[in-house]
This record gives structure tokens, sequence and C-alpha cells, in this order.
């Protein structure tokens, strides 16, 4: 089945508005097995008709997104109606939702909302309980031109996301005659670059028959993309595994926090972190992680040199010998939040973020990252990697979080 997403609005071209809805349908859709053969953005106006006069002609089902609000500029339905040759009503029903919208929030409806109730004449009206733009749905008997099913919806997420699940999905599987959604499974990996998948499976993956695959890079961490029936992927997962079972992070889509929560909630384990270049990363990232209360217990933020001291007990004579960014300090300061916090086990990492502070001998994007086990000795790995400040925070936040994963799971820790 041919999809096409309209998302409408000149606040996405802008980039006032940072448009989620791509990646939100694709993700979305896939789940019913169905996918996005083309996405496009337009500025509201003229441009949504040119668009639509060209979707149609090719595609099975279109979603559009924004422009059913009532000001000037919000001309979806009016642009509809014009490409398909079919007049607007007022909707009774529509109408007096949206005016118990306002009447329940004790706010006075403006005469301009009163827009918002116009619908092309035989198409279904789409409940809105989370603002005042109901949807439409044009079934494919009304569009005279093609044999293309049209859905207009509303453009924020929140209203967007549940008219979907609700309205949009029910008939989308309907058309589509799909009953059974195509397999997929996802493998986080860190560690490893996609030229390391390249060079060990990649040929031996592209021998299994009905198999579809492919890979995604983000700042420390490779996702392998398995897609097929049930006995494929688990042949591939065991090819993937075999080779590169140390560098995974998850096979059911969970992140290095969300993985790292489990790990230590499984052995009954607490976690501590003292970070300096990174600036409190790991602590927010997994304390983003629902139950994390009960293994994350305390975070230490020590980016001065006097924090060090005062905070973790990283002796003061050290940081004038070893420098703030070394290993020495780095042990320091892990050893330091592992007995100011009462935790299990602490991860410190200190580095160089740039763009200026690097020397000859300690470059922009070098940093030390360790790791202190109540019983063990702790262990110290140095990280080189230049990127701008912000990837360099995640890559050293993603290492250091690894290196935590590979002690629970005892592998030796990463290069």
């Amino acid at each position: 089945m041919r999809i096409e997403i309209i998302n409408t609005g000149t606040e996405l071209l802008l980039g006032n508005t940072l448009n989620t809805h791509a990646a939100w349908f694709g993700r979305e859709l896939f789940k019913l097995g169905l996918r996005v053969s083309r996405q496009s953005t337009v500025p509201d106006g003229e441009a949504i008709h040119e668009v639509l006069t060209e979707a149609i002609m090719r595609a099975d089902a279109i979603l559009v997104t924004g422009g059913l609000g009532p000001t000037s500029d919000d001309l979806t339905r009016e642009i509809t109606a014009e490409v398909l040759g079919l007049d607007l009503i007022t909707d009774e029903a529509a109408l007096r939702s949206i005016e118990a919208f306002f009447a329940l929030r004790n706010y006075p409806m403006a005469d301009a909302n009163r827009k918002q109730a116009l619908v092309p004449v035989g198409a279904d009206v789409l409940p809105n309980p989370n603002g005042t733009a109901p949807g439409v749905y044009i079934p494919p008997r009304l569009n005279g031109r093609s044999n293309c099913a049209i859905w207009l919806l509303p453009g924020p997420p929140r209203e967007l996301h549940p008219m979907v699940h609700a309205e949009v999905v029910p008939r989308l599987c309907a058309l589509s005659g799909i009953d059974r959604p195509v397999e997929v499974l996802e493998l986080k990996f860190t560690g490893i670059g996609e030229s390391d998948f390249h060079q060990g499976i990649d040929a031996q993956l592209a021998e299994i028959s009905g198999l579809e695959y492919g890979y995604c890079a983000h700042v420390g961490e490779v996702d392998l993309r398995l897609i097929g029936e049930t006995a494929v992927l688990e042949k591939a997962r065991e090819i993937t595994l075999a080779k590169f079972s140390d560098f995974l992070v998850s096979d059911d889509g969970s992140s290095m926090e969300e993985t790292l929560v489990k790990l230590l909630d499984q052995r009954g384990m607490t976690m501590a972190a003292a970070e300096s270049c990174t600036g409190g990363l790991i602590c927010h990232r997994m304390t983003n992680v629902s139950g994390s209360s009960r293994v994350f217990c305390e975070g230490f933020i020590t980016y001065a040199n006097e924090a060090k001291i005062r905070s973790l007990s990283v002796p003061q004579e050290m940081i004038e010998r070893e420098g703030a960014v070394s290993e020495a300090v780095a042990c320091a300061m892990a050893e330091g939040a592992l007995a100011a916090s009462g935790a299990c086990i602490a991860v410190a990492v200190t580095g160089i973020a740039g763009p200026s502070g690097g020397t000859p001998e300690k470059p922009v994007g070098t940093a030390w990252v360790a790791v202190a086990l109540r019983g063990s000795a702790t262990q110290a790995k140095r990280f080189f990697q230049p990127r701008n400040r912000k990837d360099f925070k995640q890559a050293v936040s993603q290492y250091a979080m690894n290196q935590v994963r590979r002690q629970l799971l005892d592998i030796p820790a990463s290069r």
C-alpha cells in the first residue's frame, strides 16, 4: 500500500517547530505492517494544492497534518475540497463539539472557530477530544480523481497521536487488507561501527533468503534492523551475536540507560556517577528511565577542581601533579563517589570537550573513564573522540555507561 504523508506549516520549514511526524508515522505504521512511501513538508497556502494534486495520482492513502485551525493561513480543508471538486458544508455535530470545548473551559468562542466545523460533503468527521480541530476522512469513493483515501489531521502531536490510533489505524488496516504485520528485530550495539558489521557479517546476512537488513549509526551506537519471518530473524540474530555479542546493548529496542537499569535491578545493585566533562548527562539519562530510583542513588557534577576535592575527596596534589584529565583523577573520582554514596558501583568521567583547553599531550576530545566496583580494583580507560561539545558529551556518557554494562556482565573493559 502506497502511503504518503503531507506535513503542512511554514513554521516547520523555517525551523521554528521541529517536525517529529516523519519518525512517528514511520514507527506507528510499521507496527501495522505498512510503510510510508513518501513524506512531503510544505508551507501553508497554495503549495498544499500542488503537492496534494500530485500525491493523489500515485498514492493509495494520504495523511495530511496541520492547517485545520481557525486562522486565515489554515487552509487545508478548503484546498483539499477544491482539489477533489467537493463542496464544503458545516457539520452541526462538529460545531456543537467545538462549542462544548470552549464552554467546558469557560472561554468565549471566536467566530473564526466556526470554520473548523467545515467538512467536504460526504466525508467523515473524526472527533478530537484534545483540541478544537476535528479531523476529516475522505474515503476513496468520494475522490473522483483517483482511488485514494485522504485523512486531514491536526498538527499538534497531543491531538494527532490519539486521533491516528482511534480513527486512522482501523480504516487503514481495513483498506490495506494486511492481517499479519511483518516482524522486525532491532539490535543495538556500542563500541563498534558500521564498517565492523560490513567486514564481519554483512556477507553472511546478504545470503539469508527473505531477510531485509540495514544499519543506523548514532553517536556511540549502531542499530542493526532485521526484517523478515521469525526463523529468518533468529538465523540473522545468531550470526550477528556469534561475532558481536560483547557489544550488544539490547535486542528489544532498549536504550543503554534502560539496559543498565534492568541489569542493576536484576542484580540488586545500586550505582552512582561522578561527572566532570559530561556535566550531569549520565545522571540525566539514567533518571529518564522509569524505575531508576531503585538503582541510581546519587550523582556528583564536579566540574571545577575544587568540587572534585570537596565532594569526592580527590587529593589536590594529585590534580596538580597529574592534571584533572588523567587516569589517577578519574579513578579517585570513581572511588570518591563510591565511598560518598554507598553505592555498589560508580562511574566517573573527566575530559576536554573543547574547542579550547587542549594540549599536545591531552588534545581536545580526550577523556578518562573509571569504574569502581565495591570489592574490586578500579578500572580506567582513556577515551578519545574529537567532536563538537554536544556530541562529545553524548559519546563519553555512552562509553562510560557501556563500561558499567561490561563490568556488570563480567566482560573485559572495551578499548
